[in-house]
């Protein structure tokens, strides 16, 4: 049985109205740079789902979206393996269009490294990333962020499409986990 998730967290780390201000933000500077281009959002599944969603919403210009899902984290891992493996991959041609690859964290970098190599051969018009969160002091593998939500410290974070063993994704906020309380599940 999955303990209730107040039993292990430390703090609040990004309130549901901080992330929604600064999604509106990313929205609108999003928006200006890709006027008149044919852009398409990549979702990175399944943690990017709830901010891809919401940045769509503030994004005042025509997009489509599509999904691709990575797998590099174990089960119950905090950390990923580096062994990045596509689980569901793109369903449309991105040749020639303006790809931005939503993203919910990036850590090491090498999980995206690897999606950007993959991508690039495709020879979209452009390729830049747009994440929710970067831990750049954990950073092995230079990425390219063009858009970033919060820089935050090296924490373990849930919450608001990021999971703990697959729970509390739907929280509308970033929480922190006190790691002297959460013992995962075997």
């Amino acid at each position: 049985m999955v303990e209730d998730y107040k039993n292990f967290l430390a703090e609040i780390l990004i309130d549901r109205k901080e992330l929604q201000e600064r999604i509106a933000e990313l929205g609108e500077k999003i928006s200006k740079d890709y006027k008149g281009k044919d852009l398409l959002l990549v979702c990175i599944l399944r943690g990017g789902v709830f901010f891809t969603v919401d940045l769509m919403k503030r994004i005042d210009i025509p997009h489509v979206v599509e999904f691709m899902g990575i797998s590099s984290y174990g089960a119950g891992a905090r950390e990923s393996t580096g062994d990045v493996r596509i689980t569901y991959d793109l369903q449309i041609n991105i040749r020639g269009k303006h790809v931005l690859l939503v993203e919910d964290i990036i850590d090491s970098g090498h999980t995206l490294s690897k999606v950007i190599e993959k991508l690039k051969v495709q020879n979209p018009a452009s390729l830049e990333v747009c994440t929710l969160l970067d831990k750049a002091s954990r950073r092995e593998v230079d990425v390219p962020i063009k858009y970033c939500g919060f820089d935050i410290e090296d924490k373990f974070v849930f919450g608001y499409g990021l999971d703990i063993d697959e729970y509390f994704r739907g929280l509308p906020f970033i929480g922190v986990v006190d790691l002297d309380k959460y013992q995962p599940e075997d």
